[in-house]
């Protein structure tokens, strides 16, 4: 069972090394990858990628991963904020989104993988 919805499509995103897909509703943007079955550092690598398109705006990005992306939650100022779920498949979907009102930059390219 996949945990990204079936009425999200597939885009092109700079830098991925997994699909990414995006629904759009109410004027929003849900950007959506797993990296579940992956190793370091491609899940960083795509956090990476995927901050990229949120950044500034009020979309969202998830990310579906096998286990919580500590390391990169330590590289992020508090421009960038991230709730996590526990999915029933035993992994850890984090759902990403900008803080437009924090003073803070995560600078996004110096961010090391």
């Amino acid at each position: 069972m996949s945990l990204i919805p079936s009425e999200a499509t597939k885009i092109d995103v700079a830098g991925a090394t997994v699909d990414f897909f995006k629904l759009e509703k109410d004027g929003q943007s849900t950007y959506y990858f797993d990296t579940s079955k992956c190793g370091p550092p491609e899940p960083m690598v795509n956090a990476v990628s995927g901050l990229k398109l949120i950044k500034g705006t009020n979309d969202k990005l998830v990310m579906i991963n096998h286990k919580t992306p500590g390391g990169l939650f330590a590289k992020l100022q508090d421009d960038i904020s991230y709730e996590m779920q526990e999915t029933q498949e035993g992994l850890v979907k984090v759902i990403f989104s900008s803080n437009n009102s924090s003073s803070a930059d995560t600078n996004l390219q110096n961010i090391k993988h």
